[in-house]
């Protein structure tokens, strides 16, 4: 049973179970009158606490001891907050044929995302990559992207017709910088303990982000979210992220080999510049967007999360089947995450 149940993790992400489950109970029983109210303030809630645990537990210690990498940092920056963004202002033209406008908006959010974390290093680890790079460039995407991703998002709506209203701007302030801020301020006096509670820092981040996901999925489903979509839409959004990641996929491979890098840092570059983070995409949908539209516009960003690990869990192990026995060693100096974020 164990053996079974290690081969269904393999390739499916059990968070994004919980997830569909949680989208499942918002349709059935969505949150209504006092409930609604309710779970608004508890979102807002959520949100400012993920930003600030992931303030106290980023170290900027780490981004500027890997300066000294900074090519390869500079890649993958330039594929989440680049490559990525300009594909997704070019899915805006499948609109109305492939992707409605609102499945068209949340994969334009989706590319304006930073890349996760854990999974970035779990698979360079497993993949027999460069470890300590990629620690290095997931950790500066998800601090920069704590910036650069509303800004992006700000850039691509005015590009399409549509913008930030000043109060948006500062619940991007209250709501995101200032957590965020406030954590990294007090990060030396509970950066230990955070370190020796992963686990149960993992449950608050999971279970406040089931909570933002079903504000969103209840929102949604009052404001007759699944009327607006039809089987089609989900098929041509499935194509659209398939086609996504495997642009960038190639590209980044592609480019790195080009660029000189060594077998492990391609792989670093690979799987760090290819990923993008539903633990930072779901709570900034529910500042940066009407509640109305939310669950629309992170439907596109669950699709990528799980399209993004399975195909990655394949194309790791396929680099660590093809690696050279005597870099195995150096290449592996840290420990696989989970997968997950």
């Amino acid at each position: 049973m164990n053996r079974i149940l290690n081969g269904v993790r393999q390739f499916v992400d059990l968070y994004i179970v919980a997830i569909l489950a949680t989208v499942v109970l918002a349709s059935l029983l969505p949150a209504r009158g006092d409930g609604a109210v309710f779970f608004d303030y508890a979102t807002d809630v959520a949100i400012a606490l993920l930003f600030f645990l992931y303030g106290a537990r980023l170290s900027t210690e780490a981004v500027v001891e890997g300066v000294r990498h900074w090519r390869l940092h500079l890649v993958v920056f330039l594929s989440t907050f680049a490559l990525f963004p300009l594909l997704g202002l070019a899915s805006q033209l499948l609109v109305p044929g492939i992707l409605t406008k609102q499945l068209a908006l949340g994969v334009m959010f989706t590319c304006a995302l930073p890349s996760t974390v854990q999974s970035s290093i779990a698979f360079t680890s497993i993949a027999r990559g460069n470890v300590a790079a990629a620690i290095v460039s997931a950790s500066f995407s998800n601090l920069i992207g704590i910036f650069i991703t509303p800004v992006l998002v700000a850039l691509m709506l005015t590009t399409d017709g549509g913008g930030f209203s000043p109060s948006a701007v500062l619940d991007i302030v209250v709501q995101l910088l200032l957590p965020f801020l406030a954590g990294q301020f007090a990060r030396r006096w509970i950066g230990g303990w955070l370190a020796h509670n992963r686990k149960v820092l993992g449950l608050v981040d999971r279970g406040s982000i089931l909570l933002v996901v079903y504000a969103a999925f209840s929102e949604g489903v009052v404001n007759g979210i699944w009327h607006q979509l039809s089987a089609t839409d989900m098929v041509g959004l499935l194509a659209v992220n398939v086609v996504l990641l495997a642009i960038v996929l190639v590209t980044t491979s592609w480019g790195s080999r080009k660029l000189g890098f060594s077998r492990e840092d391609r792989i670093a570059i690979v799987f760090c510049g290819s990923k993008k983070s539903l633990a930072s995409g779901v709570p900034m949908a529910s500042v940066l967007f009407p509640a109305q539209t939310v669950g629309l516009i992170v439907l596109p960003l669950m699709l990528f999360h799980q399209i993004q690990l399975m195909t990655c869990a394949v194309l790791a192990r396929r680099y660590a089947a093809s690696a050279p026995a005597p870099d195995a060693a150096p290449a592996a100096s840290g420990q696989p995450a989970q997968a997950a974020a």
